[in-house]
Parts: C-alpha cells; structure tokens; sequence
C-alpha cells in the first residue's frame, strides 16, 4: 500500500465527531502516515438535504480551521458533498445558482479532495448515468480541487443496492466511464457495501468496468445504522492483501462514531500494510490498543472483542452491561494517552448513547 494513498473519511450516520475529534486526526494521521482526511457526516444537512441553503458563516469557519490544521500538518483535506436527490429535477439556472454558492464556500474553505456523493438516494432513472456525470462535471470545472471522487449511486456489487434504490440501469458504469471528466475518479466500497475483504480480480475487474481505478470506501471499523450501531468493532483489519494498493487509486476507511476506539483499528491498517506477509492481527491489537490507551485497559479490551463484537447490546444483559459499565469507568480519570476518552466511548456506547434509529437513518 502505497504511503499516499491511506486515509480517514467520516462518512458515517448517527453522531459526529466533535471539532475537538476532528483536529486531532490531523495530528494523529500525520503521525501514522495517513495522508488525508474527508469531512462527510451524514448527520452535516448542509451536505447532504440542506445543500441549497447558504453554508451558515459558523460552520464555514469551523471548516476553513480544520482545512488549516490538517494541511499544517502535511495531511489533504476533503469534503463529501452530497447534493440529495439534484438529478432529479432539470439542472436549470436555479439549481446551478445553488451549486455554485456551495462550491464557492468550498473554494474558500480550501478543499483539496472534493468527493461528489450521489450514494444511498433513488437510481432507477432513465439515463441516471447522463444526468450524474453532467453535474459531476460542471462541479469540476467550477472547483479549485486537487481531486474530484464520485459515488455513485450503485457503489457496490452488492444486490441490496438495487433492492433499496430500484434496478440499476442498464449500462450505468459504462456511460459514467465514458462521460466522468478523466480527472474524476470512483469511491467503491467491494462485492458487498461492508466487504470482509477484496481481492484482486474483484478490483481489477471494477477497474475495467469503470474505465479507471476506484477509490476504495472501506466500511469497516464504521458502525452506524440500526443494526451496526450495536456493535463496537475493534477487532484489527483482515481480508486487506497488501498488494491492493497496486490496484486503487486510493482507499478512504470509514471509521466509527467513537473517535478513540476507532484508532485502535486504523493502526491495524497501517501495520497490516506494513508488515505484509508477517502481519499478525492479534499482535497488532495489541500493540495498537497500548499506544492509544494503556497496558491495562488493552488487556481488557482484547478480554471483552466477543462481548463488543458477538454479543452487541442487544444480547448482553443488563447485569453484564453494569459489570463492564464498572470496568471501564475505572479508567475515566486515567490520564495516559486517551485513556480517558476511550473509556467514555465505552461507557456511553453501553448506556445506548450512539443508538441509530431507523427513522434517523432515513432522515440525515
């Protein structure tokens, strides 16, 4: 895995990371040797179902410091723009005066990677490809961006796409591959929309299909939605060859909405991609889940993977939420490295804080 290709996209529904959360990552990828981080909540309306309002001045700022923290620190700064549903109306003046207004605040912001999602809205329209790549392209020809990252709309091989947005049109790929401006490349998240893992002739053949390499969205360690979100998923990285970075033009990991425990798995990417054949992914837990935190609470970290991972909340009892609820806020006080923090992820993940509903699922 090339050097500059790895890094972070929050891109996850439910609770967002604070700003706090935000400017450390660039720190902490600077000094794991990530080399990006996208900004992409579902829960920011702004990028996504609010995408026609004025950016409120506040958050521009907010955005415009995060762009300085992570570009000081050597690491590119991007933003996920999810303009909801723009295909499906006449891509008139209006809509255009609208678009412009965002890409406008973006230039301002300094955006390095612009990723362009059109993912998780309706797709069986007649020539969706067309109408997709028409305004992937004048957002392109408007943006001071290094690198412009599409979504589409059918991200995935993966059958409950279509099932969710209706059947994919026929020959989709191959009209974006041949209308996408060249400078435009894929996100692609594998066989399934949360693969265990990727192979070659998987890549190679979405390649082929696409008219270029994708950019992979890897969905694991995220944890969102009504189902995932019970789960903490803290086991290191497998299923990822070393060799795949000779086959993407990027790979962005889609974290969970625990800041903390989530860089305990990112130092799992980076040491299986280092180490190759030699990787070995209970050690690299290990090692991984001291540097964040401490000896003490990896240990018990390590002791409780079926407990976060198997049983989820809602398999574990009561009691056995009290007992780890005790065993973690032990360490809330702790003061080496982020201890603390993790600890509170824990404690609140436990206590039902980062449960996404249904209902907020559809909404954001």
């Amino acid at each position: 895995m090339a050097e500059n290709k790895l890094g972070v996209i929050e891109g996850f529904y439910g609770e967002p990371w604070s700003w706090g959360q935000r400017a450390d990552y660039a720190g902490f990828l600077k000094k794991q040797g990530f080399s990006f981080y996208i900004y992409a909540p579902k829960g920011d309306a702004f990028l996504r179902k609010k995408w026609r309002e004025p950016l409120p001045k506040a958050l521009e700022e907010k955005l415009a410091k995060l762009s300085g923290q992570c570009r000081a620190t050597g690491v590119e700064f991007g933003v996920g723009f999810s303009p909801y549903e723009i295909y499906l109306s006449e891509f008139n003046l209006e809509v255009k005066k609208h678009l412009q207004n965002r890409i406008d605040a973006f230039n301002r912001i300094g955006v390095d990677k612009f990723g362009i999602l059109m993912d998780d809205m309706k797709g069986d329209l007649p020539d969706l490809a067309g109408r997709q790549a028409e305004i992937v392209n004048w957002i392109v020809a408007r943006s001071n961006a290094k690198q412009f990252i599409f979504c589409p709309t059918y991200y995935s091989s993966d059958p409950v796409l279509e099932k969710l947005f209706g059947k994919k049109p026929e020959g989709y790929f191959e009209k974006l591959g041949a209308e996408l401006d060249k400078k435009v490349s894929f996100f692609w998240t594998g066989e399934q929309v949360c693969s265990k893992s990727y192979s070659e002739e998987h890549l190679r053949s979405t390649a082929a299909a696409l008219g270029r390499k994708p950019v992979l969205w890897d969905n694991y360690p995220v944890n969102d939605g009504p189902r995932m979100c019970k789960f903490l998923h803290l086991r290191p990285v497998t299923g990822r060859p070393v060799e795949m970075g000779n086959w993407l033009a990027g790979h962005a990991i889609n974290p969970m909405n625990q800041a903390a425990l989530s860089k305990i798995v990112l130092l799992t990417f980076k040491s299986g991609f280092a180490q190759g054949s030699a990787y070995k992914p209970e050690k690299a837990f290990r090692k991984a889940a001291a540097m964040v935190t401490c000896q003490e609470m990896a240990v018990q970290l390590e002791r409780d993977l079926p407990a976060f991972m198997d049983k989820g909340l809602d398999v574990l009892t009561d009691e056995e939420k009290e007992s780890l609820k005790a065993d973690y806020g032990a360490f809330l006080e702790a003061r080496e490295n982020e201890t603390a923090e993790v600890a509170r992820e824990v404690v609140d993940w436990l206590s039902g804080r980062y449960t996404v509903t249904k209902d907020l699922f559809l909404t954001q």
